[in-house]
């Protein structure tokens, strides 16, 4: 198997800044790393909370960063004015088919159930089989430890392969993440 050749990660995360000052703080690490790593932001396209301090940081190292959005969100969720590209959609669903079309990989940074049920049907679709690119969690502040654990329970029920489990691949550093990403080694995994 070959690597998966990283242009542009997706990133899902809040449009709220949550609880905690590590939240904030550790979307403009990751925004800073994937300059660094001449990869392009694919994201939700606000420019509030989680979602604008990824963007931000971006745009402040001088990347690129594409917003994808609902026009029933552009004022709720207040829509980036400087990327690189905004693109405006008609609904939820295109806004996600086009974030997963637009991306070589996915990482969840701390968020809300948008934030899960992105990360939940990417991790899906890739149990499906429906694409083989890597997907990842950033862990701020044992954000995830939780869901780990219970991704853990659904293995020992028989619900989940372990196989399937470990297509999530969960760091609480933004550069090991983006580094296990850039080495991902697509697998093929037989869902039963």
């Amino acid at each position: 198997m070959t690597t998966v050749n990283i242009r542009n990660l997706c990133v899902y995360c809040g449009s709220s800044p949550g609880s905690r000052p590590d939240y904030v703080e550790a979307a403009r690490a990751l925004g800073n790393e994937l300059v660094r790593r001449d990869i392009g932001l694919v994201y939700g396209g606000a420019q509030v909370g989680v979602m604008g301090a990824v963007a931000d940081a971006v745009l402040e190292a001088g990347g690129r960063a594409v917003g994808i959005i609902p026009r029933s969100l552009v004022s709720k969720e207040i829509a980036h004015d400087r990327l690189t590209e905004l693109v405006v959609t008609q609904s939820m669903h295109e806004r996600k088919t086009i974030m997963a079309h637009r991306a070589d990989g996915f990482i969840a940074l701390p968020g809300g159930m948008g934030t899960l049920e992105e990360l939940f049907e990417m991790w899906t679709w890739a149990q499906l089989g429906y694409h083989d690119k890597p997907i990842g969690g950033l862990n701020v502040a044992g954000y995830y430890d939780r869901l780990v654990d219970f991704v853990a329970t659904t293995v020992a029920e028989g619900f989940v392969r372990p196989d399937h489990r470990d297509i999530w691949m969960v760091e609480s550093d933004p550069s090991a993440l983006v580094e296990r990403m850039i080495a991902y080694e697509p697998k093929t995994v037989s869902k039963w």
